[in-house]
């Protein structure tokens, strides 16, 4: 899951002429948008009903997040914007999502939304956080087409306004594909090493037979329980076309049975009634002249740069930050530009000077505690300098008790000076994971941690969803070389790998360290 950038666009609401920036926040949200207050407003509001739906349907109640560990979303403005603040040449680049534990960003176009059937952008949308939602709420991993079914079935959803969602309409965004793309089979749907090996380079029908599939067993009479079956072998260890077999019975049959369905010229849908979902209160704040001001700038900051990007970048902060010395915002945004830069000396002395005109600037505390860190580790007295390291983290983490980072930290103080880290501190590891299941390179860490231990079980369990990720990149094969190693293992023997993988943390913007 590295860095998940993601080709999608987002909702998009009319922007009033010469619209003001706004915050809005909510239980699972923060959105920043220069649009009206009532658009920003009902871009939140839907988002929350969307969460609350996919609680209904699945029976999954998910613990309110912590304030830091919601996802963050900056409405950026144009596709052109878009690609130029990602960094791609892509033309087809609208957006990217980044997942991380007390940082979760998402990089969007201005916020639309239409009556009816969501534009297609809305439904990528969806489409991503129906993927975090559902990693949040298991630690067990989805076969692919399971894992992609899921989230288009979830993301073909219709806001009306009377507080009523329908979830699981007919994918038209996946008509043509289903009508044109090249087939995949059954057992290709079911076997994700006979799909590579099968795949060329013309794109296929592999999302649109995913969605028909997951939408055929949540709703066929005569599937019923099938989909449960299936997943709960998969979970105890059946390959995908075992239990497949098993669950659903002759694949050649449900082959012709999907293909039957797909001709039906109604389908069934979740009509979810305004009574039955909860939805939190949205609270919306007008940002400061300095904090609009300077927003464009902390949006290239957290989407994650290169030194040379932030030399080049710092300067048109310090300008801002002149201009709107007393704005805590505005320093917060300094303090990380410093960061990038750096420059650890001018990080602190700029998020010291936030802190002190908003005690509640949580990224100020955050900003300091890297720069700390990386002072500590040339100190004289290394033991003095990471307890000075953690100072900022453990007041952040007094003001956030749920808030990743502090655990992470108090974990990699031991860690960077090359002690063994404390069972406090081990614990406060794999807490800092549970509070952020989405962030797939803190579970390899946590993984590495657990064999080391001589947990090779649970290290196998923490490892298992990030290998299985198909979009996992560098990260999910971390977590496949890692489960590999610990199959001659010795349960309760502490493990240690030739090639032990080197502890990481990423940082809110993206950057490892």
């Amino acid at each position: 899951m590295k860095y998940w950038i993601l080709l999608f666009s987002l909702v998009v609401f009319s922007t009033a002429a010469e619209a003001k920036w706004y915050e809005a926040q909510s239980d699972n949200f923060v959105i920043y948008a220069d649009d009206s207050e009532k658009d920003v407003r009902r871009f939140a509001e839907m988002l929350e009903q969307y969460h609350a739906s996919m609680e209904f349907i699945t029976g999954r109640k998910l613990d309110k997040p912590s304030p830091s560990n919601r996802v963050t979303i900056f409405a950026v403005g144009s596709k052109r914007d878009i690609r130029k603040l990602s960094g791609s040449k892509s033309t087809t680049i609208a957006g990217f999502y980044i997942p991380r534990a007390g940082g979760s960003k998402a990089f969007v176009q201005d916020i639309r939304l239409k009556s009816g059937y969501p534009d297609f952008s809305t439904v990528v949308l969806l489409h991503e956080y129906a993927h975090h939602f559902l990693i949040s709420s298991s630690r067990y991993a989805m076969p692919r087409w399971m894992s992609e079914g899921a989230a288009e079935f979830f993301a073909a959803a219709t806001f009306n306004r009377d507080g009523s969602v329908l979830i699981g309409r007919p994918a038209q965004h996946r008509a043509g594909e289903l009508a044109y793309a090249k087939d995949v089979s059954i057992y290709e749907l079911l076997d994700r090493n006979l799909y590579e090996k099968n795949k060329g380079r013309k794109y296929d029908s592999f999302y649109g037979r995913s969605w028909l599939l997951y939408h055929y067993l949540q709703f066929e009479p005569t599937r019923k329980g099938q989909l449960t079956a299936y997943w709960k072998r998969v979970v105890e260890g059946e390959t995908s076309t075992d239990a497949a077999q098993e669950a659903f019975g002759d694949l050649d049959q449900l082959g012709k049975d999907l293909d039957r369905y797909l001709k039906q010229r109604r389908m069934m849908t979740f009509n979810l009634k305004p009574d039955w979902l909860t939805v939190g209160e949205v609270s919306i704040r007008e940002l400061s002249e300095g904090e609009a001001d300077i927003m464009p700038l902390r949006m290239r900051s957290q989407r994650g740069v290169t030194r040379e990007e932030a030399l080049e970048l710092l300067p048109d902060v310090q300008k801002v930050a002149k201009q709107y010395p007393n704005d805590p915002a505005v320093l917060t945004v300094l303090a990380e530009a410093e960061v990038d830069a750096g420059n650890n000396a001018a990080a602190i002395a700029a998020a010291n000077a936030a802190i002190a005109l908003d005690p509640k600037q949580r990224n100020a505390y955050v900003q300091k505690g890297y720069a700390l860190f990386r002072e500590a580790i040339d100190a004289e007295d290394p033991d003095s300098a990471y307890k000075a390291a953690m100072a900022p983290f453990s007041a952040l983490n007094a003001l956030e008790n749920d808030h990743p980072l502090p655990l992470i930290y108090y974990y990699r103080s031991f860690v960077a000076r090359g002690k063994e880290p404390p069972e406090q501190a081990r614990h406060a590891l794999e807490r800092a994971a549970e509070l952020a299941p989405f962030d797939h390179g803190l579970w390899v860490n946590v993984g590495a941690m657990q064999a080391a231990e001589g947990k090779i079980a649970l290290a196998k369990e923490s490892l298992s969803p990030v290998a299985a990720n198909p979009h996992g990149g560098r990260t999910a094969s971390r977590a496949e070389a890692l489960i590999a190693a610990l199959q001659n293992a010795t349960e309760g023997e502490p493990f240690r790998a030739r090639s032990r993988p080197k502890f990481k943390v990423t940082q809110q913007d993206g950057r490892e360290e």
